[in-house]
């Protein structure tokens, strides 16, 4: 069995005012530990940034993903994406079994809202191929969503086999639930609570989840369960919800 999560963690902050937000990476990383997944999925991931490791007196030492990672789970990739004078932030992927080969494509559209694909060839000892997880964070607008859809299902049909188990998960902003029609059914993808509950779970807002914007697309693997983990303690640390689903492969 295989357990998975995926998370858009807000950049380690709390959706809180600008100028009254609290630090909350130290108190996500109790939350992903406690999730016991195998492999992560993550969005809006703080790789670095120069003024806020000033103004926060417990800013992690590390990057985030790594600081997250830290004795538990033993690889991880960053896929840097927005660049600025301060730092930078991206997806990640944290996984308990070696990750083989990553890549990360950049899939911006625009130039003040940079997007990638974290695509990662992990080596699980239960499988007997490489795993393909694809981590990635789309954009907010309907048809740079479309195109970042396409680019997506092309990446996978030129680089993963037909055959090869597949997971692509993370923060789609598809509120419009495009990403079936578009990417799923293409590529023979199921959604897990579509799979689970009979329709995409809602994450945002984490407090009250009413839009469903964050998904965990699978392929050859049973779902037995899925979850969407809310409410107010873990709208404290990100504006999203987080997923879990196990899988059992074919």
């Amino acid at each position: 069995m295989l357990r998975v999560a995926t998370y858009n963690i807000h950049k380690g902050l709390s959706v809180t005012p600008l100028l009254n937000r609290r630090l909350t990476i130290h108190e996500l990383r109790e939350k992903l530990r406690a999730l016991d997944a195998d492999i992560v999925f993550l969005q809006e991931v703080r790789g670095k940034h120069d003024h806020q490791a000033r103004r926060y007196a417990n800013w992690p030492p590390a990057p985030q993903h790594e600081f997250l990672a830290d004795t538990v789970w033993s690889d991880f990739a960053y896929g840097r994406n927005s660049v600025y004078d301060a730092g930078h932030h991206g997806n990640a992927v944290l996984s308990r079994f070696p990750i083989l080969n990553w890549d990360n494509q950049d899939i911006s559209m625009r130039r003040f809202e940079r997007r990638g694909m974290l695509h990662c060839e992990i080596g699980v000892p239960r499988l007997r191929e490489p795993l393909h997880c694809v981590c990635v964070h789309l954009g907010l607008r309907g048809p740079e969503r479309n195109r970042q859809l396409e680019k997506l299902r092309q990446r996978i049909e030129r680089m993963v086999p037909p055959e090869a188990p597949l997971i692509v998960a993370g923060d789609f902003n598809d509120w419009r639930q495009r990403a079936t029609h578009e990417l799923a059914h293409p590529l023979n993808l199921y959604e897990v609570f579509e799979l689970v509950k009979g329709r995409p779970a809602r994450t945002f807002p984490a407090a009250l989840p009413v839009m469903s914007l964050d998904r965990i697309y699978v392929r050859g693997f049973r779902v037995p369960t899925a979850r969407v983990h809310h409410g107010r303690a873990w709208a404290r640390v990100s504006d999203h919800a987080a997923l879990t689903a196990t899988l059992l492969p074919l």
